[in-house]
């Protein structure tokens, strides 16, 4: 501990967090937020990454990097703006904008870079952005910092989304392919017809199902075929790329106009040329991975159909995993319950869910065996015995 002493805050600024503190720190079992529990050990079963192939570690992905950074030289440290926007068919965003069916791939620091950077760079105060309730939350950040007339719809509900267009008119569609806290898919097909039908532009996010889903991994726009009906397709390359970075794909101009109007593309320093060679090689190794991508999908519907026999309520059809929890103060039972018997899973609250309706999201990956997902379900139906679950 330091032994300087530090300026007290304004009152202001401290009430605030006393009071946060007072709520969701002081007054849990641990002293921790509901989020953090007990830390695994060895021998635990931990579902909580988004490395669902498993690749994070290999050696090859590894080597490669070593590689380049072995022969690095001084790299540029700067923004993305006064970086070359120019890139030959060797380069990662090039391999990268090929393989998800785009002219374009701007690579940004993270996934909220790239949905925050897309949106401020498309749409304005006379905008409407029609967003799924359920949609990351980058999405709206990323309307709302463009000032945008945001319009929420029923989650996967196109019919609600056509109701909200012909009532506002022509705007952007927003959705993710595959959401993040509970798991569910959106009825793409159906979403895109509503889209082109009426005059919208359409942004699918595909962090969870690009590396998981479609051919060679390529998504599912890729799978349905919808691929040449969709105007902007996002991701985070921290799911099953396992990488700190974001993506835009992207056709016509924007590609020219997004590094001088996207403001975490502006006033944050682009990703270094080394960094973009861990990617391609796990490009490489992703397309090469059918093999873990069907292992995943068995062991996922292994874990759904387990607890719908156990009459366990989950509204995933993914390989993410929600168990409903409730309150907060239920899911801080049913989290240490698990943590107890060697389950670990991430414990998602409000913001990232509605008050009340807490979830414990398990990530299934292609590595997890059937003995512990066996296990799991064990575990699961000693919860509900308990009257833990619902």
């Amino acid at each position: 501990m330091s032994n300087f002493t530090a300026k007290p805050l304004p009152s202001f600024i401290e009430n605030k967090l006393e009071t946060y503190l007072e709520k969701h720190i002081y007054s849990r079992n641990n002293g921790k937020h509901i989020v953090q529990g007990l830390q695994p050990s060895d021998d635990s079963i931990v579902l909580r990454s988004n490395d669902y192939l498993a690749i994070c570690n290999h050696d090859y992905i590894k080597a490669r990097q070593i590689n380049a950074l072995s022969n690095a030289t001084r790299e540029p440290i700067m923004s993305a703006v006064f970086q070359s926007q120019t890139v030959d068919e060797s380069s990662f965003e090039q391999k990268f904008a090929d393989f998800l069916g785009f002219d374009h791939c701007i690579i940004t620091q993270s996934g909220w870079a790239a949905n925050v950077g897309l949106l401020q760079t498309i749409a304005d105060q006379d905008t409407h952005v029609y967003i799924d309730f359920f949609a990351h939350m980058s999405l709206w950040h990323g309307a709302q910092n463009a000032g945008s007339k945001i319009h929420p719809f029923l989650h996967n509900k196109p019919k609600n989304l056509l109701k909200q267009v012909k009532k506002y008119g022509p705007g952007i569609v927003v959705i993710d392919s595959v959401y993040s806290t509970h798991g569910t898919v959106a009825p793409l097909k159906e979403f895109v017809e509503v889209a082109n039908e009426q005059g919208c532009a359409i942004i699918v996010d595909e962090s969870h199902s690009i590396g998981t889903h479609g051919p060679d991994g390529a998504g599912l726009l890729s799978e349905l075929g919808l691929t040449d009906k969709v105007d902007f397709v996002t991701t985070s390359l921290a799911k099953t790329f396992s990488y700190r970075a974001g993506a835009i794909l992207c056709h016509h101009k924007v590609h020219e106009c997004l590094p001088f109007i996207s403001l975490p593309a502006i006033f944050s320093s682009g990703i270094i040329p080394y960094e973009m060679e861990a990617l391609k090689a796990t490009l490489e190794l992703i397309k090469k991975s059918d093999h873990r991508r069907e292992d995943l999908f068995n062991k996922s519907h292994k874990l759904i159909s387990g607890l719908k026999s156990l009459d366990i309520r989950t509204d995933s059809n993914s390989q993410i995993v929600a168990i409903e929890t409730g309150t907060e103060e239920n899911t801080e039972r049913v989290r240490d319950f698990f943590e107890f018997n060697g389950i670990f899973g991430a414990v998602f609250c409000s913001p990232a869910t509605p008050k009340n309706k807490s979830v414990i999201r398990l990530s299934v990956n292609s590595e997890v065996s059937d003995a512990q997902l066996d296990k799991v379900l064990t575990v699961c139906s000693l919860a509900k015995e308990q009257g833990l679950l619902s």
